[in-house]
């Protein structure tokens, strides 16, 4: 394998090793300052991140308030109340050897708040801000004001262009790198694009190269490229190091820090991740934000593949082929499908799938009195994590806070999801994101008989190839 080298990055000189930021309380101040005191970049997910009390247990994210509105800005509380609390770990943990990155997701509710009052906080202590998950224009006015590096997520040459020209030239000295996210290997929510099949792989070094010729036209030629997706061993990626072509590059680790001693997520997550198969991972649309996202097919995801299977078109009115009346909700609101629809749908309710939801796309779905309870709850709860929700049809945009659309009872609450994997929730009812990589723990020597290293030695172990 040839030698890794340190890159400059951000104005140090660090490990062109990344870890991957991840979400809800998949990546804490712990792990992040153990990556980074190994030499690299570690990443904190100021993604609703955990606080803790004065006796260091951690503060359960409980809402009060009664509108949706309210508990909006008691999320936002937690998260700025969290997002300080895990920077100060890292910063500790760290010992000044690495760098600390905060990852935040643009389309999180209050991502730019909360950023924001993190940064006012702990000054100093961020040495850069991560952001995917939508295009963060605005954290280019972030990093300018706060003296702060940024690392925007692009999963194309494209979407990079259109952040330069509107909003990055005007502060490309804070430009530490450009992470390009691969649509098709990344592990939680990625940027697929529609003119891109999530069933058709592109090779990445084409879209990289594509990139840094972008770049280079801008006068970006010493701003790295970071490769996020995909990465296990860099042997794998030996003819991208040192390549003329590409320029500076550092490998981000998602998924592989995952299995850590200092990473915090439950161990019946962790033991899941060593028994993983091909075929484990899908790439699957369910995720409230509109985006693909890339996770273990626990039960959660199952029962919503299946949910959507049992889905049939309506209309108001009789019409063309649509003459099968049916009656929807308590009082038997009469809608009219096709007497093929029809049919199914009195297998399903035989089957105890009576409770039919209406979708904003003017189909049903059919499901039982206590999963449709259930939803109907959990949309009734929302608290607004995301800037724009299609499951409870919540935004942050005033004066309505709503998309206009009907609430989709064929995606899930995530924040609910998120929180409960990471809390100890169990993996199978929650959401348990993971790269395509993820398979390979169960076919990886280094983790033979449920041997976990620590951050220390996974870098080593990365540094020194097999």
């Amino acid at each position: 394998m040839k030698p890794i080298n340190a890159i400059r990055m951000g104005g140090a000189d660090v490990l062109p090793l990344v870890e991957g930021g991840k979400g809800v309380s998949a990546t804490n101040g712990q792990s992040s300052g153990a990556w980074a005191h190994a030499g690299g970049v570690g990443t904190v997910s100021a993604v609703n991140a955990d606080s803790y009390d004065a006796d260091g247990k951690v503060i359960p994210q409980i809402y009060h308030a009664k509108t949706r509105r309210e508990r909006h800005e008691e999320l936002v509380a937690y998260g700025i109340a969290g997002g300080i609390a895990q920077v100060k770990v890292a910063h500790e943990v760290n010992g000044g050897r690495g760098r600390i990155h905060a990852n935040i997701l643009w389309e999180m509710g209050g991502a730019e708040r909360i950023i924001r009052g993190m940064l006012e906080a702990v000054p100093g202590m961020i040495h850069g801000v991560t952001c995917g998950a939508g295009m963060p224009y605005g954290l280019a006015a972030v990093a300018r004001e706060h003296h702060v590096y940024m690392y925007p997520i692009v999963s194309s040459a494209r979407a990079f262009n259109a952040l330069w020209r509107r909003a990055y030239s005007k502060a490309s000295e804070w430009l530490g790198g450009v992470v390009y996210e691969d649509p098709w290997l990344a592990g939680g929510h990625n940027g697929l694009s529609n003119s891109e099949n999530p069933r058709q792989p592109e090779d990445p070094f084409p879209r990289v190269l594509a990139l840094r010729q972008l770049m280079n036209s801008f006068g970006l030629q010493a701003v790295p490229i970071i490769m996020a997706g995909g990465v296990w061993w860099l042997e794998e990626w030996e003819d991208w190091i040192d390549n003329p072509d590409l320029g500076p590059i550092a490998f981000q680790f998602g998924t592989r820090p995952l299995l850590t001693k200092e990473s915090p997520i439950p161990d019946e997550w962790k033991q899941r991740l060593l028994t993983l198969k091909p075929g484990d991972v899908s790439l699957q649309a369910f995720s409230p934000t509109g985006f693909y996202s890339s996770a273990v097919r626990t039960r959660l995801l199952r029962d919503l593949e299946e949910r959507s299977e049992r889905q049939v078109a309506y209309i108001g009115a009789a019409e063309g082929d649509k003459t099968a009346e049916y009656g929807v909700g308590p009082r038997k609101r009469p809608v009219w499908m096709t007497p093929e629809d029809r049919a199914k749908v009195e297998l399903w309710t035989r089957q105890g799938f009576t409770e039919a939801l209406r979708t904003p796309d003017d189909t049903l779905v059919f499901e039982t009195p206590e999963a449709a309870r259930e939803i109907l709850q959990d949309q009734t709860d929302c608290m607004g994590c995301l800037s724009h929700c299609r499951f409870s049809n919540w935004t942050q945009i005033e004066p309505d806070f709503s998309t206009g659309k009907r609430a989709d009872p064929r995606s899930f609450c995530i924040q609910k999801k998120l929180q409960a994997i990471a809390h100890g929730g169990g993996t199978e009812d929650n959401l348990m994101f993971a790269g395509q990589v993820a398979t390979r723990f169960a076919q990886d020597p280094f983790y033979s008989n449920g041997f976990i290293p620590t951050a220390g030695q996974l870098v080593e172990r990365i540094l020194t190839g097999r």
